[in-house]
């Protein structure tokens, strides 16, 4: 029982705020709105909807059968979790991983020690990190970064205002888009194009639908692939096979001067189109290796 409880018919309502050096649940059949904060000890638990005019704060886990809503920040000692929508106008952040069936929401920073994930979209308009993987069955959209200590993966595109990085590989059903660096440990793929304003690096391959671009250096442990160009304002180069369906261009940087060595095209072997611009160096295919 909370004191002040209201039933405004399609949810329960509280003025003021709830706290407790314990844990709090909302067993109730609708969802409930708090007018001010929410802070528990442990966990806090709805079976419905929870929304908080300020923020939302547990020592445990925060778990809600439907949304997770606050009009400040959330933060979470261990997971959040809900079975439809996470939003903050602030924050979202938690020592545990970060989950919702439909969609993830910050006004600023998401970040969780473990991993995020989320049906639809994730949207901050600071950065998204995690010590694990990051997933989305739609795109993934940060106004700053997006770091992840495995994978990143979205079923729609990737898109960073700053860099986008990877200790594993990153894979989207789209484009790929960062302003300044996009680096995977392992390999990057995109169902259409890659593109940043720095450089783009894999300890795999790169492999894109459409086209490749960036303002810097291309470079592949692997092999480098795209079904029509690649651009790159200095150097490309990748250990295995250099592939694409029309043309590349390598070395047309205009902010500075460049040597011979930053034009140049270097791969194991070349299967590509036309090289419009930059010096080919093959090197021929190492004696063993397997797709990374």
């Amino acid at each position: 029982n909370f004191k002040g409880l209201v039933d405004e018919g399609w949810r329960y309502k509280i003025e003021g705020n709830i706290e407790s050096t314990e844990d709090i649940e909302f067993d109730l059949d609708k969802g409930i709105f708090i007018t001010g904060s929410i802070k528990a000890g442990g966990w806090i638990k709805a079976g419905d909807s929870i929304k908080a005019g300020g923020w939302i704060k547990a020592g445990g886990s925060i778990e809600a059968g439907s949304w997770i809503e606050a009009g400040d920040s959330i933060t979470a000692g261990d997971s959040i979790t809900a079975g439809y929508s996470i939003k903050a106008d602030s924050w979202i952040k938690a020592g545990g991983w970060i989950k919702a069936d439909s969609w993830i929401k910050a006004g600023g920073s998401i970040e969780a020690g473990e991993s995020i994930k989320a049906g639809d979209s994730i949207e901050a308009s600071y950065s998204i990190e995690a010590g694990g993987w990051i997933k989305a069955g739609g795109s993934i959209e940060a106004g700053s970064w997006i770091e992840a200590g495995d994978s990143i993966t979205a079923g729609g595109s990737i898109e960073a205002d700053s860099w986008i990085k990877a200790d594993s590989w990153i894979k989207a059903g789209d484009s790929i888009e960062a302003s300044y660096s996009i680096k995977a440990g392992s390999w990057i793929e995109a169902g259409y194009s890659i593109e940043a304003g720095d450089s783009i690096k894999a300890g795999g391959s790169i492999e894109a639908d459409s086209w490749i671009k960036a303002g810097d250096s291309i470079e592949a442990g692997y092999s480098i692939e795209a079904g029509y160009s690649i651009t790159a304002g200095l150097y490309i180069s990748c250990k295995r096979v250099l592939k694409f369906g029309l043309k590349v261009f390598a070395g047309i940087c205009t902010w500075r001067e460049i040597s011979e060595e930053e034009k140049t095209i270097t791969c194991g072997k070349f299967e590509g189109g036309v090289i419009e611009c930059g010096i080919l160096k093959e090197r021929g295919l190492p004696a063993t290796g397997k797709k990374q």
